[in-house]
């Protein structure tokens, strides 16, 4: 049996999907490569996973969206468990592409609803979003906590996605465990996100653009960290016995904060940036986006509980590990 990944040419699924395949699973991967961001990175994930794991690791390049292609490759092999982290991203770009997110992140997650329940899967954990805590004032934030008012579209269609699936958990008794991801950082990471914008813009000698004027705090968490996370959870599926899991739910749906559990000032991310890289920063002061949050935090205690996760990475090591592969890829 396989696992099936979506979102394989990603960043948290690229790297998943190497964990997986390191502990000897065979993992089949779906992507659709847009032109979200730069695809060649995207390809040069791929390429590195096929490259080390031949043909344990299969790739289709496929929009779950469609389902009809999707119902193609899952006929080609058996698989048991999805991991579904593909989705449209980015809280600015929803602002520009509404539609691209109602069809990956609403029409896409249904189809892999619909996926799981007709294999009759034993798991599918799928990625949502601290965005869905949208202007909440407590910190830090709490899987308990009412997510009723998203800021942006994306965080919207995230809650969504956490709705259809406990749907599915009551209705079909479908295993599932959605994951409320907190900034995620490190090697092979996002262009679109801040860790990358702010290095180019250092080895470039650009202003560093700084919303809210620098005033921010995230929950900045290590990718490997968070890997390890996200398959503590695939091995432990919630369980159907009528108790009430983390989130709320009394089906077999649990949702879970997976963070660093420290929230950390963004100039302090700039400063060791400087120190990593050997530059020292232009500021550029800019005020805050429509839809942004000024501060994350996680509180996970409840993925602690029941499945052990414990972040290991501090920024002062996951910074300088970030740099260090941004020079090799780039040659800086």
């Amino acid at each position: 049996m396989a696992v099936l990944v979506t979102g394989a040419a990603g960043f948290i699924g690229a790297t998943t999907s190497r964990a997986l395949l390191e502990r000897g699973e065979e993992v089949i991967g779906i992507d659709n490569l847009n032109d979200y961001y730069d695809p060649s990175l995207k390809q040069a994930r791929l390429d590195n996973l096929a490259r080390q794991y031949g043909n344990r690791f299969r790739f289709e390049r496929v929009d779950f969206a469609d389902a009809d292609a999707l119902n193609k490759v899952a006929d080609a092999r058996p698989i048991d468990r999805i991991v579904h982290l593909g989705a449209q991203a980015g809280v600015r770009y929803s602002l520009e592409n509404p539609q691209a997110y109602v069809q990956s992140n609403l029409v896409g997650h249904c189809n892999m609803l619909e996926l799981a329940r007709s294999l009759q899967t034993k798991h599918m954990v799928y990625a949502s979003s601290s965005s869905v805590y949208g202007g909440n004032k407590d910190l830090p934030f709490r899987v308990e906590d009412r997510v009723d008012h998203p800021l942006s579209l994306y965080a919207a269609t995230k809650k969504a996605d956490e709705l259809l699936s406990e749907s599915y958990a009551n209705t079909y008794r479908l295993p599932l465990t959605g994951l409320r991801f907190f900034t995620v950082y490190g090697p092979w990471g996002r262009p679109d996100m801040a860790m990358w914008i702010f290095t180019r813009a250092l080895f470039a000698g650009q202003p560093v653009p700084l919303f809210n004027r620098g005033e921010m705090r995230r929950d900045f968490t290590y990718v490997d960290d968070i890997v390890r996370g996200v398959i503590a959870c695939l091995d432990g599926p919630p369980a159907d016995d009528g108790s009430e899991k983390a989130g709320g739910s009394i089906s077999p749906h649990a949702l879970y904060n997976i963070g660093n559990s420290r929230s950390e000032d963004l100039m302090r991310v700039v400063q060791l940036l400087e120190e990593a890289t050997g530059k020292t920063a232009i500021l550029d002061p800019k005020p805050m986006q429509i839809g942004d949050v000024k501060d994350t935090f996680a509180d996970i205690s409840a993925i602690q509980r029941d499945h052990g996760f414990a972040p290991t990475t501090s920024i002062d090591e996951g910074v300088p590990r970030f740099v260090a592969w941004y020079r090799d890829y780039h040659r800086v």
